[in-house]
């Protein structure tokens, strides 16, 4: 425990408290900020700084946690040395903790109340676990760009079995969903997604294993609500912002994504503290927060591309600081240009497979052009807004201007927006599909709130508003995602939601402080006395919570599914006991993602359980190359395994497999639907074998007798996962089309006897007829009922050796209508199921 707060402090707080406190750059304006907006400027600088250093000691591979921990102290003993007892605030100048300080802390404690525990995502097949895995390879190899010996070592001609090669300018092949192999030869593997959040991943798993990897969403998620508080109490009040960030909080959006690896989460932290540091900046402490403002927006190159679309905010509120000759100082620019252009080298070399598309479509579309029209315009428009002549017309109509264009787009999203042309339905629907999760009154209620924030208050903090409309305007007008929910949703995390919620505030408060004749001030508008009584102050506060609380009320009833669950809760103590089955030296054959899911299983057991493993890139690989892999594999490993769910044709006259184990668990994953509110808590299943593979002499004809639903999934392709009836006989439905493999099957084998029933299909479904060939030979059709029976095919002689190449298996081909039980029946079970068998022999 001692080390744990020991290395928290390294990470998280010292570096940035004592960088806060030095005595250089207007260090007293910094003093003069509220302590506890002191404590989380220490903790933000801290956290950049920390994945900062992540980010370049492991794009040199020289990541080590302790070597952070020496950097970081090192760093805080010589800031120590120099400036010693100069780092204490002056007598005075500090401001000391207020009872308002109670408002953060208890927003905070809220999100920890809900964001924490995290889920268990740690596989692959999705953006999460894809976060995950590059968070702990960093944290484990000490590198962004892994070197993967199980790409390196498995030899040239057999390395197509698992890397075919695409043929892409960007990438030579897959490792798994979501990481792309680079140079095969080199053994080269890059993760799909930027290293910004996965550098922080490894921190967590330096400072608490695998439980702190997965605990770094929750504590982003807290400082991004920290940040919204932060602004908002410039613009509505402590008071409004504590409500904005609450309400942040109990959304259904914020609470599902705080619990599983997403980089809007980290973009909301730190695009909110950048946006303040701008505020900061251009209110006279342009030295130190222009500084960290670059740095906090530049950063994020490493992140997530769309953050380009801040930039381009950014310096649109640095043109429009010119109406009243403020500045942000020469730090921002310094430290933002060369952190975009590292940017920009990072994504289009290291990171090209994932940057090729949005630099491509930069490109394409004359952005780069753009872009330095742009500056031009930016630079001019600053200079024609100084002008005195125009400053005043300037101030007076670029907010009314803004307000009025926000209310009209809102309302022809809403109102008049329908899809068309190349607007697709969920992009012309954006708007109406985020009322789902802040209701239609919170919309409209948030618009309302921001135009009358533009209109009264865009003087205060222009780049809050500019930077909103540019990350919302662009995603409700392209949102460039799968519309599947609550997936689409990330897209309005980082700003979208804060800034309507914040609106909503607003709204309550200039209602509120009509009501009572009150007039509120923020925090840097004017330094004027206010003089409101105080009771007309505490009935306009209780009046805007009351306002806020039925808002407030709906996200608590629509987040109550959300809370109590956890994503694939369980799922790590099942990898535990999966990896557990093999050492190192054990090599892991794992089935291709279109025969089933278990491919998903590969990715944690390769970089976290550094497990040997290899994904096969087709149901049914080459039979040879297999044969050759396992005589190479023999030699390179002690035992080589095979994990399949059922789908793959990887059997041969010289191949045995020998049944180890069989495993079935569920997890519990919440309903992702395209184009619809989720419904609630589904069960993804598992259902899996573990075989030992060898080489062996070329085997005889032999009869075979096949039980379906137990170790079959070398036998089985295309089936459904196995099932047990009430009477404890194990099964498997059909599909359309599927195959058993009749290991044995010869010139000698006469028939094959298979034991089916229809499951009980209903009336409205076809009739269950039942075409049974090997291979495309038509051995017969049988009409199955409901009772289950055998079914007798004759084979005459010398056809399963006619049908068979010598080397492969014969394939006995099952083809029957389906039935869907949800669109028949009802209910959640949308399978295409056929029938039910559960034996097959030959003899």
């Amino acid at each position: 425990m001692v080390r744990f707060v020991l290395s928290a402090l390294l990470v998280g707080y010292l570096p940035g408290a004592l960088l806060f406190r030095l005595p250089v750059a207007h260090r007293d304006g910094r003093a003069a900020l509220d302590a506890d907006e002191r404590v989380f400027w220490h903790v933000i600088v801290s956290v950049a700084w920390s994945v900062a250093v992540v980010l370049a000691l492991a794009s040199a591979g020289a990541y080590r946690f302790e070597r952070l921990l020496a950097i970081n102290g090192a760093i805080a003993v010589l800031m120590v040395l120099i400036w010693r007892w100069r780092l204490r605030y002056a007598a005075g100048s500090a401001r000391a903790i207020t009872a308002s300080t109670l408002l953060p802390i208890a927003v905070c404690m809220l999100g920890a109340w809900l964001f924490f525990p995290p889920s268990e995502y740690v596989m692959g097949g999705k953006d999460p676990g894809t976060y995950m895995n590059e968070g702990i390879q960093i944290a484990q190899r000490g590198t962004l760009w892994i070197r993967d010996p199980m790409v390196a070592d498995i030899p040239e001609p057999l390395s197509i079995l698992f890397y075919p090669p695409h043929y892409s300018p960007y990438y030579f092949s897959n490792r798994f969903m979501g990481f792309f192999v680079m140079d095969r030869a080199s053994g080269e593997v890059v993760g799909q997604f930027p290293h910004l959040l996965p550098a922080s991943i490894a921190i967590g798993y330096g400072l608490n294993g695998l439980s702190g990897a997965r605990q770094t969403m929750p504590i982003w998620a807290l400082l991004g609500l920290a940040a919204i508080y932060f602004l908002a109490a410039r613009l509505v009040g402590r008071a409004g912002a504590a409500a904005a960030a609450a309400l942040v909080a109990v959304n259904v959006i914020d609470v599902w994504f705080a619990r599983q690896p997403n980089s809007e989460h980290v973009m909301q932290a730190l695009l909110f503290a950048g946006t303040l540091a701008f505020a900061h900046a251009a209110a006279g402490q342009q030295r130190f927060f222009g500084t960290l403002a670059g740095v906090l927006i530049g950063l994020q190159m490493f992140l997530r591309y769309e953050i380009v679309l801040v930039i381009g905010a950014l310096a649109a509120a640095w043109a429009c600081l010119g109406v009243d000759r403020r500045r942000v100082g020469w730090g921002f620019w310094l430290t933002l240009v060369p952190l975009v252009s590292l940017g920009l080298i990072y994504l289009s070399g290291p990171m090209r497979a994932y940057g090729a598309y949005p630099l491509g479509f930069t490109r394409d579309r004359g952005g780069w052009t753009l872009v330095a029209i742009a500056v031009v315009g930016v630079i001019g428009a600053r200079v024609v807004a100084s002008r005195t002549t125009i400053a005043p017309r300037v101030r007076r109509w670029l907010p009314r201007a803004l307000a009025v264009l926000l209310v009209a787009l809102a309302a022809y999203a809403w109102f008049l927006r329908q899809p068309g042309g190349g607007t697709t339905d969920f992009d012309a629907d954006s708007l109406r599909v985020f009322a789902w999760y802040v209701t239609p009154w919170g919309v409209w209620a948030g618009v309302i709130g921001l135009a009358i924030l533009i209109w009264r208050r865009f003087w205060i903090d222009p780049a809050f508003v500019l930077v909103s409309a540019a990350c919302g305007g662009f995603f409700f007008y392209k949102t460039r995602i799968s519309p599947e929910h609550f997936f689409s949703m990330r897209r309005f995390l980082a700003a979208a939601l804060p800034a309507v919620m914040i609106g909503v505030v607003a709204l309550a408060a200039a209602l509120a402080a009509a009501t009572f004749n009150g007039r509120r001030r923020g925090a840097a508008t004017s330094d004027t006395v206010d003089r409101t009584p105080a009771w007309r102050s505490i009935a306009a506060g209780a009046l805007t919570v009351a306002l806020v609380a039925p808002l407030a009320g709906a996200f608590w009833h629509a987040a109550t599914p959300v809370r109590s669950h956890i994503e694939q809760a369980g799922l790590i103590p099942r990898l535990e006991a999966l990896a557990a089955e093999f050492t190192p030296n054990d090599f892991v054959i794992v089935e291709s993602r279109n025969a089933s899911d278990t491919h998903v299983l590969a990715l944690p057991l390769a970089y976290i359980y550094d497990r040997s493993v290899a994904v096969l890139a087709n149901p049914r690989p080459d039979k040879q190359r297999v044969e050759l892999l396992l005589d190479w594999a023999s030699r390179r490993f002690d035992r080589v395994f095979f994990l399949g769910g059922g789908g793959t044709d990887l059997l041969s006259r010289r191949i045995a497999a020998t049944p180890v184990k069989s495993w079935q668990f569920s997890v519990p994953e919440y309903d992702t639907p395209m184009n619809a509110y989720p419904r609630g808590v589904t069960m993804k299943e598992f259902d899996f074998g573990l075989y030992r593979l060898s080489r062996t002499a070329e085997q005889a004809d032999a009869p075979m007798d096949l039980t379906l639903g137990t170790l079959d999934e070398l036998n089985v392709v295309r089936f459904h996962s196995k099932e047990r009836q009430p009477d404890g006989r194990t099964f498997r439905w059909t599909r359309d089309v599927s195959y058993v493999i009749l290991t044995g099957a010869g010139a000698s084998t006469s028939e094959v006897t298979i034991w089916m029933s229809n499951g009980g299909r209903p009336a409205a479904a076809p009739p269950a007829d039942v075409e049974v060939a090997l291979e495309d030979r038509v051995l017969g059709t049988v009409r199955v009922d409901g009772e289950m029976r055998p079914y007798r095919f004759a084979i005459a002689p010398g056809l399963a050796a006619s049908v068979s190449d010598g080397l492969d298996p014969v394939r006995l081909r099952l083809r029957t209508p389906t039935w869907q039980p949800s669109a028949i029946l009802g209910g959640p079970d949308g399978r295409d199921l056929g029938v039910i068998v559960t034996r097959v022999q030959t003899r």
